[in-house]
C-alpha cells in the first residue's frame, strides 16, 4: 500500500515504541513524504528526545530506519497540485502532503482527524491502518 506520511506520525514513531513504529517499518507500505518533513524534524529533535522512551543509540538508530524507508519527493513534482491541495485542505499546513497524495494518486496516513473533513484524499488514522491491514 502507497501512502503518503505527515511529520506527526514520524515523530510519535520516534517517542516511543508503538503501532506507529510497528507500522511505519512494515514492509507492505511504501511511505511517501515532503522533503522538508526531515528538516521540520530536526527543529523538533531535541524536544522528542527528551520524550522519547528510547534509549541515545535506540533512538538515532530508528532515526536511520525511518529514513530509509521514507521516499523523500522535491516540491517541484508536486507544485502542480497544490492549488487543488489548497482547495480541499482543512489546515495549511497539510497542503503539501495533501497535494503530494493527489500527485502519487495514493492515501494520506496522518492521526488529524480535520483531515476526513475532505473527499479527494482517502486518510488513514494509525488505528484505520492497523485494521485495513489485518484484513
Amino acid at each position: 500500500m502507497e501512502l503518503v506520511v505527515d511529520a506527526n506520525i514520524r515523530f510519535a514513531a520516534l517517542i516511543k515504541v508503538s503501532a506507529t513504529s510497528d507500522l511505519i517499518v512494515d514492509n507492505s507500505l511504501n511511505l511517501s513524504s515532503v522533503e522538508f518533513i526531515f528538516s521540520e524534524f530536526e527543529k523538533y529533535k531535541d524536544l522528542i528526545k527528551e520524550k522519547t522512551e528510547r534509549s541515545e543509540e535506540e533512538f538515532e538508530r530508528f532515526i536511520e530506519i525511518i529514513q530509509k524507508k521514507i521516499k523523500l519527493i522535491p516540491y517541484e513534482e508536486f507544485e502542480p497540485f497544490i492549488k487543488e491541495a489548497e482547495k480541499i485542505s482543512p489546515d495549511p499546513k497539510d497542503t503539501e502532503y495533501l497535494a503530494l497524495a493527489l500527485k502519487l494518486n495514493c492515501a494520506f496516513w496522518s492521526n488529524d482527524k480535520k483531515l476526513k473533513t475532505q473527499n479527494k484524499v482517502k486518510v488513514y488514522s494509525t488505528e484505520d491502518l492497523k485494521n485495513e491491514l489485518k484484513k
